[in-house]
């Protein structure tokens, strides 16, 4: 599904990210952990041809991202609240991500109700604008509309950052029904070790921009988790 090969990126002669090689399978729920500066965000950035790597080349489903921007169609993500349009209201937002991708009404309907106990009440006919909302009620608007086109691949940037401990859990467990349900390739970044090994099937951690470890989740990788990050 996604195949990294031989990626670099470098600011002022310093490598931020270093990756040989790194390859996510149809349907893989993939979990990328790291300290602070650990190339986690970089990373993403190149998989969403934000930013272009130094050298090496990333594949999306066989697609250069670099080169063509079909794989866009397939794929949905949220990094952080830069993208949202913020002077517009969530209901507003949504309607124009529906739109793109050709949803009626309906379809919108349909495709925001699992997200109804996520937003609890706070999102919707609030009759606000999204820079007027909490950085938690942006962080649920932004993965509500990442998924709105039940893409095939979904990457979320700490998508439980700043949610308080209610919505952490149901996010938690609506992003666990979306790779049952919807068989999502999920690629999700975060420091909250024991929400992302209760999603994602494996582990990835990231340390000065290079892969350290590469592993299964099972019921001892938490202990392993901390283990690593306590030494």
């Amino acid at each position: 599904m996604i195949a990294i090969t031989n990626i670099q990126k470098a600011y002022n002669g310093r490598t931020v990210v270093n990756i040989p090689e790194l390859v996510i399978n149809q349907g893989e729920t993939v979990g990328l952990v790291g300290n602070n500066g650990a190339g986690k965000t970089t990373l993403f950035r190149m998989l969403l041809d934000l930013i272009r790597p130094t050298k090496g080349e990333v594949f999306s489903k066989g697609i250069n991202v670099a080169l063509h921007e079909d794989w866009k169609a397939y794929t949905g993500s949220h990094l952080d609240e830069g993208f949202l349009i913020d002077y517009l209201t969530p209901e507003e937002y949504f309607k124009f991500i529906g739109d793109l991708q050709g949803l009626s009404a309906g379809d919108l309907s349909e495709r925001l109700a699992p997200f109804l106990d996520l937003f609890n009440g706070e999102i919707l006919n609030q009759k606000k604008y999204i820079r007027d909302f909490s950085k938690g009620n942006q962080k649920k608007i932004g993965v509500a509309a990442a998924a709105l086109s039940n893409p095939e691949i979904l990457i979320l940037d700490e998508p439980f950052a700043n949610l308080d401990p209610s919505s952490q859990i149901r996010l938690k467990n609506l992003l666990k029904g979306l790779r049952y349900q919807k068989n999502m390739t999920l690629l999700i970044s975060s420091h909250d070790l024991s929400h992302v090994i209760e999603v994602c099937e494996r582990i990835v951690i990231l340390e000065k921009g290079e892969i350290v470890q590469d592993m299964v989740t099972n019921e001892n990788t938490l202990q392993e988790l901390e283990a690593y990050f306590t030494v």
